[in-house]
């Protein structure tokens, strides 16, 4: 089993030096009543783009609570209101939204559908746009005191295409004419953005005008820590209240009360190029799917800090584990008889390369012989689309931005998928994607999505082994915090200091 050894108390000392300089000075203190102490938070990557929402940056300010959506999503995936009170579909193409009455923005400007108009007018013409809106045409319009929202072609998930944070709805002032945004006071959520330190920290106070119920804290005081090893520490020393994405290495160093394992739509899954070499045969890639051992890989390489896969989808996604049935109708497995395959894989995720040497040996013991290849990202990615090795291992989020798993099955395994890495081209896995793509969010669209999943699997073009779960730490003195899967949320109104 592998083991890591905890740090050495000279490198607690480095770490010690290094949080010296991670968190910003003044970070307020947790002291007095509730109502006046301070969240101190150390997340994972600094601000890339600004902290632009129409940027990967607007999962921070959703993550603050200091920017809102016209709609959220429930655990299923199912959209909810927000600033958004309802919604009806008035065509094929076109959806009416009633604004929430009473909203006031930060700038202490109101909230009205010709504002909500004017954000997501400018996300469809911000550059790059965000990523919620690839491949669709928007246009947004005031009737009456109604927003409508059309697309080129019928979106049954347009409500949910609303929840991304990267729509999230701004003040007017939010917005320079030369196209950048500023969301320095501008959002609309308990929390207001009151400054930001480059990539180095962020402050928010609690906004006494918000619509709904107020925040238990003051403020929130950010720390970017790109270090997981000092993210980790800061939980030990008491720097940070709450810290994102503690590494798997770093966990059995903290107190068990202070950290929490969330299901992550991520799948570490191993995929069979199905177009040439050894696993153009379907028996042959049964052969690997009966060959495979995730528990060795979740016990091994990840602590049994991650989950077993039963299919694509995972604990992420309640509604999967509830509701899946048993594939039937696979292909027997046939024999290796020596084939020589290339299992390739990035070393940008820690744990990849591990899972390579791992499955290197499972499929050596099979029969195969097993050639490696190990590179960055950035340095194999266009090998790997181009169907170049026989067996790729990649972690892979499973839902995108609209909480939906559909546009990954589209992408991974349809003829015309953009990120196709098993080469696959099944006219029964498309035909069940087409079905799942155009039912009605809800119960309709959620079994279309297994079905569809059940006719991937079937192939075997992709095998996958393990479902990964993200580690938050929270000191003891940390209440209501949120757990998401998503990673959309995290301090909210009910969060607070014992």
């Amino acid at each position: 089993m592998h083991h890591r050894a905890p740090l050495a108390a000279t490198g607690l000392a480095a770490v010690s030096v290094l949080l010296a300089g991670c968190f910003a000075s003044g970070a307020g203190e947790a002291a007095g009543s509730s109502g006046e102490a301070r969240i101190k938070l150390a997340m994972m990557q600094p601000p890339r783009s600004g902290l632009s929402p129409f940027s990967d940056d607007a999962f921070k300010l959703s993550r603050w609570s200091a920017a809102e959506t016209l709609v959220r999503l429930d655990d299923n995936g199912d959209a909810r209101p927000g600033l958004a009170t309802e919604w009806r579909r008035t065509s094929d193409t076109v959806w009416e939204f009633t604004v929430r009455p009473g909203v006031s923005f930060h700038d202490g400007s109101t909230l009205t559908a010709a504002v909500a108009v004017n954000t997501l007018t400018r996300a469809t013409k911000a550059v790059p746009k965000p990523r919620i809106l690839d491949g669709v045409t928007l246009t947004a319009s005031v009737a009456g005191e109604k927003l409508l929202v059309a697309t080129a072609t019928p979106d049954p998930l347009l409500p949910q295409r609303l929840s991304s944070p990267q729509l999230s709805i701004l003040a007017e002032s939010a917005y320079a004419a030369d196209g950048k945004v500023d969301p320095v006071g501008t959002g609309s959520g308990p929390f207001r953005l009151v400054g930001v330190g480059g990539t180095t920290s962020a402050t928010l106070d609690r906004y006494d005008g918000y619509w709904g119920e107020k925040a238990k804290v003051a403020g929130i005081d950010v720390s970017f820590v790109p270090d997981g090893t000092a993210r980790a520490a800061a939980i030990r020393s008491g720097e940070a209240h709450i810290a994102e994405a503690v590494p798997v290495s770093q966990a059995a160093l903290l107190d068990p009360r202070t950290i929490s394992e969330v299901p992550m739509p991520r799948t570490n899954t191993l995929y069979l190029n199905t177009r040439s070499g050894p696993f153009a045969d379907p028996a042959v890639r049964a052969a690997v799917r009966e060959t495979i051992n995730p528990g060795q890989l979740v016990s091994g390489v990840y602590e049994n800090r991650a989950d077993s896969a039963k299919g694509l989808l995972g604990p992420a996604l309640p509604w999967t584990v509830q509701a899946r049935q048993e594939v039937t109708g696979r292909v027997a497995a046939g024999r290796p008889n020596g084939a020589t395959i290339t299992l390739a894989t990035f070393t940008d995720r820690a744990e990849l390369p591990e899972v390579a040497s791992i499955l290197q040996q499972q499929l050596q013991d099979a029969g195969f012989r097993v050639d490696q290849v190990v590179r960055e990202y950035a340095h194999i990615e266009q090998d790997m689309l181009a169907g170049r090795f026989d067996a790729f291992i990649l972690s892979r989020a499973t839902v995108l931005d609209s909480g939906d798993p559909v546009a990954y099955l589209k992408s991974d395994f349809t003829c015309e998928g953009s990120f196709n890495i098993a080469q696959l081209c099944d006219e029964k896995v498309d035909q069940a994607v087409r079905k799942a793509e155009a039912a009605a969010s809800g119960e309709q669209r959620r079994a279309a999505i297994l079905e569809a999943e059940a006719a991937v699997l079937r192939t075997d073009a992709a095998i996958p082994m393990l479902h990964e779960r993200v580690i938050q730490g929270d000191a003891t003195s940390v209440t209501g915090s949120v757990k998401d899967p998503r990673e959309r949320a995290l301090i909210t109104t009910a969060t607070h200091l014992k």
